[in-house]
């Protein structure tokens, strides 16, 4: 077993505005050398088509995939055992779902650690595997009023 440990703060699914403050707020502690995180924000174009606005649909799941997601990870890094600093690793994620403009955030990830190596790790696999296996949709509306769907995990 690693010495760290790990502290999950927060993984939902959120019908409300996230943001990075809100996350690195909530891991960021006095003996955290490092917080990473991630902000992954809607785009105005998507495939060279200009996008106005989209809306997240989430599997009723979706919310337990999300926290199964984060236990995993935590699990997993705990089993590796990697020399640590005996510093907790605290993570928050938080995935929007219903509509959002251009330029919010749907996708919100922070990770504190005692070091920045494992603090980026942490927080890179965690995107990855959110995006990967939480079971949302996403219905992008262009401007040319046509409507996709997109499915998650592929």
């Amino acid at each position: 077993m690693g010495t760290e440990a790990f502290e999950v703060v927060s993984a939902v699914l959120s019908a409300e505005p996230i943001s990075a403050d809100q996350a690195i707020a909530a891991v960021e502690s006095d003996t955290a050398g490092a917080v990473v995180s991630f902000s992954g924000v809607v785009r105005n174009h998507d495939g060279g088509k200009a996008v106005d606005r989209l809306s997240y649909s989430a599997h009723p799941t979706a919310h337990q995939v999300m926290a199964d997601v984060v236990a995993n990870l935590v699990a997993e890094q705990d089993a590796e055992g990697e020399a640590g600093s005996g510093q907790p690793v605290r993570i928050w994620a938080a995935h929007r779902i219903g509509m959002l403009e251009i330029g919010d955030p749907a996708l919100v990830c922070a990770v504190s650690a005692a070091h920045r190596g494992q603090a980026f790790a942490v927080c890179s696999e965690l995107v990855d595997r959110i995006k990967e296996q939480v079971p949302i949709w996403k219905e992008q509306f262009f401007s040319d009023g046509t409507v996709e769907w997109v499915g998650a995990g592929g």
